[in-house]
């Protein structure tokens, strides 16, 4: 018993630490927007991580390349969507407040849902799904809010642009799945960082963004807090989640981040959140509710 309590105690203690690593990476993202260009930022943030899961996965384990074509696909698949999109987080924060940009991320979990009915088999959608599905975007409407009046203003473009990178990141999550690789998850995501890294550097420079490495405390804090701490060090949490309780669960992290984001945006950058903005998220996790209510009800029956 003693060592259930102590067991349930730890999983708490990662799902607390993934949130709070995770929540504060919007903080340093708007940090580090102060001086850096928004994807070279993201390139050096993976260029990082990617040597530090890379050298774990090297000393911890003999398969760590890629090999084969299934390996291959899904690092490449990560490295696209599930890193290369992140490009669009980082562009959009340069206007979006980042408890903002945090919410958004809410809608993840459903959008990964819409991604695996069309390109995994197995998955089928019912009446009540779809109406999570569509509430999730109903949530993310008020939260973006388009005026008529001021379409393309860009504090709207921001968002919209968070949004395609949410899109962006469950494509990636779901196509790694598809691929089903067998790669250890250590190796399997510094190589997609690596893949994205460079990816991001070559964007960077055909963009026009002047390189340049990080100069001041500030923004060279905020680039190894990413690399080190948001990323490499979360990624190992939270595939060990993933390990220990499953995709459903560790995927209620991501209604822990915004919050965690939001509080730290409003007490250090002094930044607010609409009325609107949280009925939004409201919207959201309600329709994750609808659309993951079987696999909830089996972990709430399983808890018991």
């Amino acid at each position: 018993m003693q060592s259930f309590v102590n067991r349930r105690f730890v999983i708490i203690g990662l799902f607390g630490v993934l949130a709070t690593l995770w929540g504060f990476s919007f903080l340093a993202i708007s940090v580090g927007l102060e001086s850096l260009e928004p994807i070279l930022f993201a390139a050096f943030r993976y260029d990082i991580a990617a040597i530090l899961l890379l050298g774990y996965a090297v000393y911890g384990d003999s398969t760590w390349r890629p090999t084969d074509r299934s390996n291959a696909g899904a690092v490449l698949a990560g490295g696209v969507f599930l890193v290369g999109a992140n490009a669009f987080l980082f562009i959009g924060q340069q206007t979006v407040a980042s408890g903002m940009a945090a919410i958004l991320q809410s809608l993840l979990p459903i959008m990964t849902s819409l991604w695996a009915v069309g390109l995994l088999p197995e998955e089928r959608i019912s009446a009540t799904d779809a109406v999570g599905i569509v509430l999730g975007f109903i949530g993310v409407g008020l939260i973006i809010r388009p005026n008529p009046a001021n379409l393309l203003g860009t504090d709207v473009v921001g968002r919209l642009l968070i949004f395609v990178q949410v899109t962006g990141v469950a494509l990636g999550g779901v196509l790694i799945q598809r691929f089903e690789p067998t790669l250890d998850k250590a190796a399997l995501s510094g190589w997609s960082m690596f893949t994205g890294g460079l990816l991001l550097h070559v964007v960077s420079t055909s963009t026009g963004e002047a390189f340049s490495f990080p100069t001041g405390v500030r923004s060279g804090a905020a680039v190894a807090y990413l690399g080190i701490f948001a990323t490499a060090i979360a990624f190992l949490i939270y595939f060990t989640l993933l390990d220990v309780r499953g995709a459903l669960e560790t995927s209620l992290v991501s209604y822990l981040i915004p919050i965690v984001a939001t509080i730290v945006g409003v007490v250090v950058l002094g930044e607010s959140i609409t009325s609107f903005t949280i009925v939004g998220f409201v919207v959201v996790f309600t329709g994750f509710v609808l659309l993951k209510r079987r696999d909830i009800a089996d972990v709430v029956t399983g808890a018991t």
